[in-house]
């Protein structure tokens, strides 16, 4: 069945950086356009960047843009969020789904941004 499995969040200061990643299995990942999310404290989870299947088509939400980064490796099957200049507005839980989502999600991975 459909499994995301996200991975490489931690605490880490303000300006530093961390780099996501996303396993994904289940479905034909290498023709499926892919997403991040995250969900802040006390906020619905919002959409942070996708990347199409090809991988060179790609977007941000504008509170990331120019500082985080997605990329995919399809023989891998892995989705990776390199995230930059972290501000700690983006605390949060990360999620990674296809695009459009799945109903299925993965546990996340906390990103905790603090001095």
């Amino acid at each position: 069945q459909v499994q995301f499995v996200e991975s490489g969040g931690g605490l880490v200061q303000p300006g530093g950086s961390l780099r996501l990643s996303c396993v994904a299995s289940g479905f034909a990942f290498r023709s499926s356009g892919m997403r991040w999310y995250r969900q802040v404290p006390g906020k619905e989870r919002e959409l942070v960047a996708f990347i199409f299947a090809n991988g060179e088509n790609v977007g941000y939400a504008e509170f990331v843009k120019g500082r985080f980064t997605i990329s995919r490796d399809n023989a891998e099957s892995t989705l990776y969020l390199q995230m930059g200049n972290l501000r700690p507005e983006d605390t949060g839980v990360y999620f990674c789904n296809r695009s459009p989502p799945t109903l299925i999600w993965g546990q996340g991975t906390q990103v905790t941004v603090s001095s």
